[in-house]
């Protein structure tokens, strides 16, 4: 069900919105094949209308099921907008769908829980990716592989000129 109010109800007074808004609602199931939305979104908002608009604002939070970039073992992250803010025009080329007197901020909550993704989720920030299962200098196996830079193999050529 997706997230409405009713323009009717914001001719007095702005009203609040609470609660949960299931993950299927939000769409977002296959944006990024690392991150999974499998909790529902919490929101606290407040709505008031304006002369030719409405605005919404409250918080927004997001529990994400993650799988890190550098070793792949699975998180939780929570992903929190606290100062949420959305403006909706009612006049003009960009105004907002009204379908029988109610507004869906569905799809503005989505955009900006979208452009709050994690761009690479990490597990830590010190995760220092795969463990590795090199033999070298009398190092067990299982031993974390060393931090040589990426070029040093490069550095190792001798080019002619």
């Amino acid at each position: 069900m997706p997230l409405l109010f009713s323009l009717r109800h914001l001719e007095e007074k702005s009203i609040s919105l609470a609660g949960e808004l299931p993950a299927a609602d939000l769409e977002l199931e296959s944006l990024d094949e690392l991150i999974h939305v499998n909790h529902p979104l919490t929101y606290d908002l407040e709505i008031q209308k304006l002369e030719e608009a409405v605005l919404a604002q409250g918080t927004l939070t997001l529990k994400l099921d993650c799988e890190c970039v550098r070793c792949l073992k699975p998180f939780r992250q929570t992903l929190t907008l606290e100062h949420w803010a959305c403006h909706l025009p009612l006049e003009g080329e960009e105004k907002v769908d009204v379908i029988n007197d109610s507004v869906d901020l569905t799809p503005h909550i989505r955009e900006d829980i979208v452009l709050a993704f994690p761009q690479h989720p990490l597990c830590k920030p010190t995760c220092r990716g795969l463990v590795g299962t090199l033999k070298k200098k009398g190092k067990a196996a299982g031993a974390e592989l060393p931090s040589a830079s990426a070029w040093a193999a490069l550095d190792k050529l001798k080019l002619k000129k």
